[in-house]
This record gives C-alpha cells, sequence and structure tokens, in this order.
C-alpha cells in the first residue's frame, strides 16, 4: 500500500477552498448589487430646520406599514452588512473551516451556520439603528427645536465615535477581531450549533468594535455610497494591515475635528 503524496492530496482541498472564496466573491457581488439598488432607491432627501437633510428612508411611504418600512430597512441592512463586512471576517471563517476539515467533522454546514450567526448579530444592530433612527426622525418631524438640535447632536455624536477609537475597549475588541486563529482555537465547538455559537460570539466582538464607524456612517448618511464605502474601508484596514491601530487613531482624530468642526458651525450659525 503506497501512501498518498502532499501533490496528491493538495489539489482537491486547494479546489474545495477555491471554491469556498468563488462563494464569498458571488455572495459579496450580490450584496453589492442590492446595496446599490437600495442606495438609489432610497436617495431623496427632505431639507429640515437647523440647515440639515433626512433621508426619505426614514419616512414611511404613503400606505406602507411601519412593519413593511421596518422590513425594507433590514433587508437593506442587511445586504449592506454583508458588502461591508464579508471582506475582513473571511479569515475567520475559512480558518474555521479547515478545522473543522482537520479534526474530521463536518464542516460546509457548520462554516455556513457561523456566518449566519455572525451577519445575525449585525442584522440585530440594523433592528436598534432602526428603532432609533425612526424615534429621532418622528421627533425632528414634531418639533422644530429638535430638528434644529440634530447639527449639533450630530457633532457630538462624531466626537464620541473619535473619543472611542482611542479607548481600551476599542483595542481589546480589535484585538479579537484581528486574530482569527486564537479565536477559532479557544472557541472550536464542532457541530452546527458550535458554528452558530461562534458566529454570534464573533459577530458580538466585531459589534463591539464597529459600533462607532457604524454611528458615523448613520450620522454621515446611511444612504450615501461614498460614506459606506470609506467606513467599509476603514473597517478592512483596522483588521487587515499589520499596523492597523494606526488607521484607528486617525480614524478617531478625523471623527472629532468633523464633529467639533459641525458644533463650531451650528454654534456660529452657518
Amino acid at each position: 500500500m503506497t501512501s498518498a503524496t502532499p501533490s496528491a492530496v493538495e489539489p482537491p482541498r486547494a479546489a474545495r477552498e477555491g471554491r469556498v472564496y468563488l462563494t464569498a466573491v458571488l455572495v459579496f457581488m450580490a450584496a453589492g448589487a442590492a446595496t446599490l439598488y437600495f442606495c438609489r432607491g432610497m436617495s431623496d432627501d427632505m431639507r429640515m430646520p437647523g440647515g440639515w437633510t433626512m433621508s426619505m428612508m426614514w419616512m414611511p411611504m404613503p400606505g406602507q406599514t411601519r412593519l413593511a418600512t421596518g422590513a425594507m430597512f433590514l433587508g437593506m441592512w442587511l445586504a449592506m452588512m454583508v458588502a461591508m463586512m464579508l471582506p475582513s471576517a473571511l479569515p475567520m471563517l475559512v480558518i474555521y473551516r479547515r478545522a473543522l476539515a482537520f479534526r474530521g467533522e463536518p464542516h460546509t454546514a457548520a462554516a455556513l451556520l457561523m456566518a449566519c450567526g455572525y451577519f445575525f448579530v449585525w442584522l440585530a444592530v440594523g433592528a436598534l439603528a432602526y428603532a432609533v433612527g425612526m424615534t429621532a426622525a418622528w421627533a425632528t418631524m414634531r418639533w422644530t427645536l429638535v430638528s434644529r438640535a440634530v447639527p449639533t447632536a450630530s457633532g457630538a455624536a462624531l466626537v464620541l465615535c473619535g473619543l472611542f477609537q482611542f479607548t481600551s475597549w476599542k483595542t481589546a475588541c480589535l484585538r479579537h477581531c484581528r486574530d482569527p486563529l486564537s479565536l477559532v482555537a479557544s472557541h472550536l465547538h464542532g457541530g452546527r450549533i458550535g458554528g452558530w455559537r461562534l458566529g454570534l460570539h464573533h459577530g458580538a466582538f466585531c459589534a463591539a468594535c464597529c459600533w462607532a464607524l457604524m454611528l458615523i456612517q448613520l450620522v454621515l448618511g446611511v444612504m450615501n455610497l461614498a460614506v459606506m464605502v470609506l467606513v467599509a474601508t476603514v473597517i478592512s484596514l483596522e483588521k487587515l494591515l499589520p499596523r492597523g491601530e494606526v488607521v484607528v487613531r486617525l480614524t478617531g482624530a478625523a471623527a472629532m475635528v468633523a464633529g467639533l468642526v459641525m458644533i463650531v458651525q451650528q454654534a456660529l450659525g452657518r
């Protein structure tokens, strides 16, 4: 009996991982196309007291129920999150799949459920964002004083997001996201439930790491494609670059400066 040589074993593994990357690319393209569709369909806005504009996304269309509006928002949010987060989450998915395959355990369904658990967390974040956004939209439409305070509140939110980038919490959560090998080694639970649990675990840390960047996007325009691309790029650079902490600090400083400028401009009545 002859043993299989590495060259005989490697091609099947390479082919299987090639299918994983191909699937990821196709999912990313589909999510990107859906995001573009939603951006074009929700690009209108309305001028509000205080000199700012509110996206029509926060205002239900005539005859549309709150439930339908919320479902449409969550569909848009999920597509956007997949397009923004999949590139930086892919290393974790690949490493988890490899670890299960090495142990001889079923890995396709478990890896898929891990991805589902990860994006389920982001879907929950989207539900929270929708609830807060709709409440704020209702208040600004009802009271002019609230509407006039939005630019100052937005500037304060940017300053808060910038400050968070310099905290130990951000550093700890980012370290978790930047080390998928240690995460998988510490939470390698087999089976589909294990994959789902790991996805929830990783998604929770990722949301804790990136909530400030998501808030920046909401403040500057959740349906603004340029802002979306910028935030997605920052998230990927933070997680994947060897010196990602430099990107973290630069982003924090930029957010604080932008927030202070907005506050000063509002105070001067500009």
